[in-house]
């Protein structure tokens, strides 16, 4: 997650060119783990590769071949959204939904949940299972776009952000934009928990292990609302716990940019 935090905070506002070049080292570090990294690289390059070269120790072959799969389709999609913000360009809500399901970065983060587990790829890549890691992801994006709005539109970057592309496509202003967002995930919760009763059984050793992963990714939406409120990193600062509990969000300036 440190790493994942270094790198949002080298690429939210870069262009298409800087981030695709980070994008290329972090990519090279992780399939490089004991390359020596070339002293006026990006430090991203060595902290990537120490970061990776000590998970290998540990972690599961199949965790290992998703969590590179999964990562790299992530930095991809940054460098994507780069160009999108370099551009100005919107997108529909669906085009959006695309390309945040990358961004977002959920994905490769389940990956911690089988770290610790041989999971087979006949489970992991079952339509059942993709499709309750994709609704699981949707849930973390939705939630994750409403509580980051406020600093994105304050920072003028809002343009990559949910709230932003329902207001625009639908003709709707900031609350019912919100409502819209808190519906669909309202509906997302009941598929979530509908989906569960549709898990097939590949027999008790391998059950066991479907359990645990199933209950890491149903975890993760609840654990992302917790960090978003209880963690100081971004949103809320300090008044997390305040706003969880009166629902209002006062709205911060636009960002002079000139000044900046």
């Amino acid at each position: 997650m440190n790493v994942f935090f270094l790198l949002e905070e080298y690429t939210d506002t870069e262009n298409w060119a800087v981030t695709k070049d980070i994008v290329d080292i972090v990519i090279d570090a992780l399939h490089n783990p004991y390359k020596i990294r070339p002293e006026d690289e990006c430090i991203l390059g060595e902290i990537t590769r120490q970061f990776w070269a000590r998970a290998i120790q540990t972690a599961s072959l199949p965790s290992q071949r998703h969590f590179l799969e999964t990562f790299t389709a992530y930095l991809r999609a940054v460098v994507v959204e780069a160009l999108d913000r370099e551009q100005g360009h919107m997108r529909s809500i669906d085009d959006y939904l695309k390309l945040r399901r990358l961004t977002v970065g959920v994905k490769p983060s389940f990956a911690i949940c089988e770290m610790g587990m041989d999971l087979p790829d006949e489970v992991f890549y079952h339509p059942v299972v993709v499709e309750l890691a994709e609704i699981s992801t949707d849930l973390i994006l939705i939630g994750n776009d409403m509580v980051s709005y406020n600093k994105e539109q304050a920072a003028g970057s809002e343009d990559h952000n949910l709230i932003s592309t329902v207001m625009l496509e639908l003709g709707l202003d900031r609350g019912g934009a919100i409502a819209w967002a808190a519906h669909y995930h309202a509906e997302l919760q009941k598929r979530f928990i509908d989906g569960l009763a549709k898990v097939p059984s590949w027999g008790p050793s391998v059950d066991v292990l479907v359990k645990e992963y199933l209950d890491g990714i149903a975890i993760w939406p609840r654990a992302d609302t917790c960090w978003s409120y209880e963690g100081q990193r971004s949103y809320f600062g300090t008044r997390g716990p305040e706003i969880q509990q009166t629902r209002l969000v006062p709205l911060l300036p636009k960002a002079d940019r000139k000044a900046a």
